[in-house]
Parts: C-alpha cells; structure tokens; sequence
C-alpha cells in the first residue's frame, strides 16, 4: 500500500476482510476548501508533481516552437507533406502543454511559462535545421526523449496521483505516435 493511503486497510472481522475509508481523510476533506481537488490524500508528493509538469510544460513548448520553425522552412520535394504534419505536432504539442497547465493549477501550482528558463527546463532541443531530412531526426531525437521522460514520470507517479498519470498516459501515447510517424518518414 502506498504512504497516502497507510490508513486505508482492510478491515478484519470474523475471518473476513471488510475495504473502510479513512474517516480522518474524509474529515480533512471537509476542511481547506481554498486547495479545491487537492486533498489529504496527496501527501508530500504534491509539490514534486508540479515541479515535474512545470519541466514536461517547457518541453511541450520548445516542441511546439521547433515543430512551428521546421514546418515554416522545410523545403525539398516531400517537404509540403511533412511540412503540414510538423504543424500538425506543433498543435497537439501545444494541446499536451494546455492540459499540463490545467493539471499545474488544479494540484495549487503555478504554470511556469517563462521564456527565460524554456530551454534550461526542457528535456528536449530547440533545432535550427534547414535540411528535411535533419528536421525529422531532430524531431524523433525529441520524441525519444519525451517518450522517455513520461514514462518516468509515469513510473514516479505511480498510485501518488492517478489524474496526473492518466494524462500524462495519454500524452504519452499520442508522442508514440509522433515518434512512428517520423521513424517512417526517415526510410521514405
């Protein structure tokens, strides 16, 4: 059983195992309304959470900054296509940032948007190329990173806070697609 939940046991009786709440956890419930969705139930984890989605935030969005300049300058024979996917990952890019957002502020946490330290916080590299075929192996190098780093915060999250690790499931799924599709385009 994980720390949050050390007061949610299996009640025995008789032989038999009886699921009780924690009526202490209900009760706190009731109080510290200002803390909206966040309960006792988040124990200490809380703040680390949001210092994870504040740094899954800026990768979103030096993703979505990258995908924006490979899809304005991409040029070559198949660039129009892939060009048009590129913006198509910038815009669910930046949807994963939105919904990170979101997450940040429901767990009490400021969204850190923050041109200054973008790049410092991000997992993944702006890229600057000007040839296609390096604009997709920039991209799949940042969605192997990305894939990466979900899937650790997956794994850290654990049962700590199941909303969070649902997203972040979701995003993590939709980068496995992204990480696919440019893996394909590579062999064309």
């Amino acid at each position: 059983m994980s720390a949050k939940h050390d007061n949610v046991k299996p009640l025995m009786s008789d032989g038999q195992v009886r699921l009780v709440l924690d009526q202490k956890g209900l009760d706190a419930a009731r109080r510290s309304l200002d803390d909206g969705a966040v309960t006792p139930s988040y124990g200490p984890w809380r703040e680390d959470i949001i210092k994870l989605l504040n740094d899954a935030l800026a990768t979103e969005l030096v993703c979505v900054m990258r995908y924006k300049r490979h899809y304005f300058t991409a040029k070559g024979l198949a660039s129009p296509k892939i060009a048009d996917e590129f913006l198509v990952h910038a815009q669910e890019e930046e949807a994963h940032g939105d919904q990170i957002a979101e997450r940040i502020v429901q767990l009490g946490g400021a969204p850190d948007f923050s041109p200054a330290t973008l790049v410092q916080r991000s997992h993944a590299e702006y890229d600057e190329s000007s040839d296609l075929k390096s604009m997709i192996r920039a991209n799949l190098v940042a969605e192997r990173i990305a894939i990466e780093a979900y899937t650790q915060m997956i794994m850290l999250i654990g049962d700590k806070d199941s909303t969070t690790r649902r997203i972040l499931e979701g995003i993590l799924a939709q980068e496995q697609e992204h990480a696919d599709e440019l893996k394909d385009w590579l062999v064309d």
